[in-house]
């Protein structure tokens, strides 16, 4: 009698931290859990402290919904509808003959989305039994995947009692709508600008790409990262039309989200009008130091020079000189934007570019890969380099998507340490100024400090600059005063002192 009196009590104790438990977990789960609690314990906890470490462990893997789901949980309990079911891939495990076996399944409820991983037997299960539109119930250990939040399924189970009705297979995004973390992302936008495609060497010994474009919507613009069998888009997009992303997904690269597509996803052109509306800083209201985005039209350009960078690496800059309503700033193009064909009478909008200390105190605007050199309207037809610079890519865009440290994101004036006289900055010609150009066999005496050395030497005495032929060396930032004759826009100095 006192067995079954101290049993009934046992029972009572379990149903009562039970009865607290807000979980979708039957009491005969429940008690199946607190016996195994004991057992793994050896016996230093009573039923009703096992209980009570069970009811914790339930209640912290139990989510409300796949929104509720972080990287950081031990485990988490769900039920969610499947969307769409990947297909299997297989792996070599280390040390193992017999090869892995994944399936990818994408799992929703009225919260969110999330890639469900299902692994060996699991998999196997995944593709002879799973349906699109099934409800599963679902445990398994969240972790931070490639595309996001993923969940390693451990266990899993058919729910036929639930109903999960508001879940879409994908969503319909605005860039303002992207957020760190987002899956399963629909977004029609239009191409501002391309990448051109780099390969790198994975873990594993295979070989990777990727590549990048810039999308423009009515809210904002985004950098569309394409990796491996998705890359060479950028290649055939061109900047102007309109495409549709499916299946992306959003991840964070020096604090600015970027939308991703891998091998599951697409980004396939429409036939759809998008408005994309830069919002631009003002030229007079730029200051040292900021990352804005200005537009203007191109009053003109300067040819393409190359560098060697410290690493051994060449690099290509290329200047232009861009005016709005409110004055005028050099923009030095950086790496493969240098090879944009773009020159005097063309609309820009630039994005994401750096405002740096340039010649003489004057401002100048840095554009790296991070930034966004968009051609919106043209005023004359192919207008190319003021000074006829050949070999520009009609649309090349941003820079490689690469962590190798040479970055293009110096200043123009930082070039010439790498290079000397082959790197420094061209500055714009003296069209730049508005003032009447010299003409062609008039004798002239011009003097102004040295703000290229080399060949042409360029002066500038600071309303307008001067490109002058001769032999003379010398040195930056020294203020000299050539005098000879004009011979096409340059003046073939004969004395220099």
């Amino acid at each position: 009698m006192r067995d079954l009196l101290m049993h009934e009590h046992r029972m009572s104790d379990i149903e009562g931290v039970y009865e607290d438990l807000e979980a979708d977990v039957s009491l005969e789960e429940f008690r199946e859990a607190v016996e195994a609690k004991v057992e793994q314990m050896g016996g230093l906890a009573d039923e009703e402290t096992a209980a009570m470490l069970v009811a914790h462990e339930i209640g912290e893997s139990e989510v409300g919904g796949i929104a509720d789901i972080e990287p950081g949980m031990e485990e988490a309990k769900f039920v969610a509808k499947v969307i769409s079911i990947g297909e299997v891939r297989t792996f070599e495990r280390d040390g193992e003959d017999e090869d892995g076996r994944v399936v990818n399944v994408e799992v929703a409820d009225e919260t969110g989305s999330v890639r469900a991983a299902f692994w060996d037997e699991h998999a196997e299960a995944a593709i002879e039994e799973l349906e699109e539109g099934q409800v599963l119930r679902i445990k398994g250990r969240p972790k931070e995947g490639y595309s996001g939040v993923e969940v390693s399924v451990d266990e899993v189970e058919p729910d036929q009692d639930t109903e999960i009705d508001a879940v879409e297979a994908a969503d319909t995004h605005t860039v303002e709508d992207l957020s760190l973390g987002l899956s399963n992302v629909n977004l029609v936008g239009l191409v501002l600008d391309t990448d051109s495609v780099r390969t790198f060497d994975r873990d594993d010994g295979s070989e990777g790409k990727v590549s990048n474009l810039v999308l423009g919507d009515s809210t904002g613009r985004v950098r569309v990262t394409l990796w491996d069998e998705q890359a060479d888009l950028a290649t055939e997009i061109e900047p102007g039309t309109t495409v549709e992303v499916v299946d992306g997904y959003v991840k964070e690269r020096d604090g600015t989200i970027e939308l991703h597509v891998g091998n599951r996803g697409a980004v396939e052109e429409v036939d759809e009008e998008v408005e994309y509306v830069p919002e631009s800083t003002p030229i007079e209201d730029l200051e040292i130091g900021q990352t804005v985005d200005i537009a203007g039209v191109v009053r003109s350009a300067d040819p393409k020079r190359t560098f060697d960078r410290d690493d051994g690496s060449e690099g290509q800059v290329r200047n232009i000189r861009v005016q709005d309503a409110t004055g005028d700033i050099r923009v030095a193009l950086w790496g493969e934007k240098a090879d944009i064909d773009v020159g005097p009478g063309d609309e820009v909008a630039l994005g994401d570019v750096e405002i740096q200390d340039g010649w003489q105190d004057d401002l100048e605007a840095s554009a790296g890969w991070q930034s966004t050199v968009t051609v919106l309207e043209s005023d004359s037809a192919g207008a190319g380099s003021a000074d006829g610079d050949e070999g520009g890519a009609d649309n090349a865009g941003l820079s490689a998507f690469s962590d190798d440290g040479s970055s293009d994101t110096a200043t123009a004036s930082d070039s010439t340490a790498d290079s000397d006289a082959g790197a420094d900055d061209t500055v714009a010609t003296a069209a730049d100024t508005g003032a009447d150009e010299p003409a062609d066999g008039e004798e002239l005496e011009f003097t102004g400090v040295v703000v290229q050395a080399g060949n042409p030497v360029v002066l500038d005495d600071g309303e307008t600059t001067m490109s002058v032929a001769t032999d003379v060396d010398v040195g930056l930032g020294e203020e000299v005063t050539a005098r000879g004759v004009v011979r096409d826009g340059r003046l073939e100095a004969n004395d220099v002192f």
